[in-house]
């Protein structure tokens, strides 16, 4: 019975959960531990799982339904795969040429003293990620943060500012990896709309608490900058966001798009190459992670219904929410705005549960601890539960 177990595909779980728990754990080597978990699962699918091919798996494959003509073709996973590695690279570039168009440095002076000043900071993060994408989000709210707080920021307040990016991004399919994946997988962008009818209280509830928090710890230090909006700057990045949108319509790869308009960006402005090699260490665990997830028996997740997709949103926080999701697309059965809510929002929960808690991590370094994230960001966990209630009340279980 136990060596059933230890060959049958329900033991790729355990495995998955090792390498999450090695995550957790061993933060600084979290990129080894991805790409060291890929491997051992795609041993363990190579010796021990019948008929498992990973080229058709990765590249997809034709197979005949009948002995005449019907045929069924099954996608594989490389245009999600590279999809997302565009799209995460070029949204780095993204984020830099918007902060060189200095409107992050006018954005400060808008801040109020006291903790209104924190608050106001997570609310422009919320919008920011509405159409700049919650990784860029983050970044750009983290690098605000370091300024105005003299690079003295509470934990509680960084997992605020992930909270809110993921939060900001959970109606938009322009605002998080998740609903970008659930758009290139053919979602209509008007089924995660919803998700802000519990993003905006959720929003409000965690925003009070972390404000306070980094206000006590340490209030704004406002600076006089001299600085002058690069409006050249501010049409690059609209046009990486537009041709986002066309390429996606007209060929279903929006990372296409991004690099198109980063590439007619650069003959007007210099580029900064380098945040490709910053953001690919990150960008390569993320995949690493999609892969696992792709390789999971997905019949062995729960039926699709509120009550699963609410606890998907605290199994986002040591799943991952990107993997997560893609298990989700392959299922199918989803409320797909609840969906993004959850598993967008549940993953700020801890550190490494979303790409833009990786990414804000990559700047505060010393915020990769899943006990101190857990303890001093707690309001994260009570807003989330809140917010879903508030969505569940008003706008009830939709499934498509």
């Amino acid at each position: 019975m136990m060596t059933e177990f230890f060959v049958s595909e329900r033991f790729e779980f355990v495995l998955f959960g090792l390498m999450l728990i090695g995550v957790a754990l061993f933060h600084r080597h979290v990129l080894r531990i991805g790409l060291a978990g890929l491997a051992v699962i795609l041993l363990h699918k190579f010796l021990f799982i019948q008929d498992f091919q990973f080229i058709p798996h990765m590249f997809g494959e034709v197979s005949l339904l009948t002995q005449i003509t019907d045929k069924e073709i099954r996608q594989g996973e490389w245009a999600i795969l590279l999809n997302l590695l565009g799209l995460l690279l070029g949204f780095a570039i993204l984020s830099k040429h918007f902060e060189e168009s200095h409107v992050p440095k006018m954005l400060t002076k808008l801040l109020p003293e006291g903790w209104k000043g924190p608050l106001l900071l997570l609310i422009i993060v919320f919008l920011l990620s509405s159409f700049l994408d919650n990784i860029a989000a983050a970044i750009i709210g983290g690098t605000l943060a370091s300024v105005v707080f003299n690079n003295k920021v509470h934990i509680g307040y960084l997992a605020a500012i992930v909270a809110a990016s993921n939060a900001g991004g959970a109606g938009s399919v322009l605002g998080d990896t998740t609903t970008t994946m659930m758009w290139i997988d053919g979602v209509n962008a008007l089924s995660v709309v919803h998700a802000y009818v519990a993003a905006i209280p959720c929003l409000i509830f965690f925003s009070l608490f972390a404000s306070v928090q980094q206000n006590n710890f340490q209030p704004i230090q406002k600076t006089e900058t001299a600085a002058r909006i690069d409006w050249l700057r501010i049409i690059i990045v609209v046009m990486i966001l537009a041709l986002t949108i066309v390429t996606n319509v007209l060929f279903d790869f929006p990372a296409l798009g991004v690099w198109i308009a980063i590439l007619i960006g650069a003959f007007f402005r210099q580029t900064a190459w380098y945040e490709i090699k910053a953001a690919l260490p990150g960008t390569i665990f993320l995949l690493a992670l999609i892969i696992c997830a792709s390789l999971m028996p997905v019949d062995s997740l729960p039926k699709a219904s509120w009550q699963s997709t609410f606890a998907l949103g605290f199994l986002s926080s040591v799943f991952d929410n990107i993997p997560l999701t893609k298990l989700a697309l392959d299922q199918g059965g989803f409320d797909w705005g609840m969906l993004a809510y959850t598993v967008g929002f549940g993953g700020s929960m801890t550190w490494f549960g979303s790409s833009a808690g990786v990414a804000i991590c990559s700047i505060f370094p010393e915020a990769k601890s899943v006990v101190q994230w857990l303890l001093k960001g707690w309001h994260i966990t009570i807003a989330y539960i809140v917010g879903f209630f508030i969505l569940l009340v008003i706008s009830g279980w939709q499934p498509h």
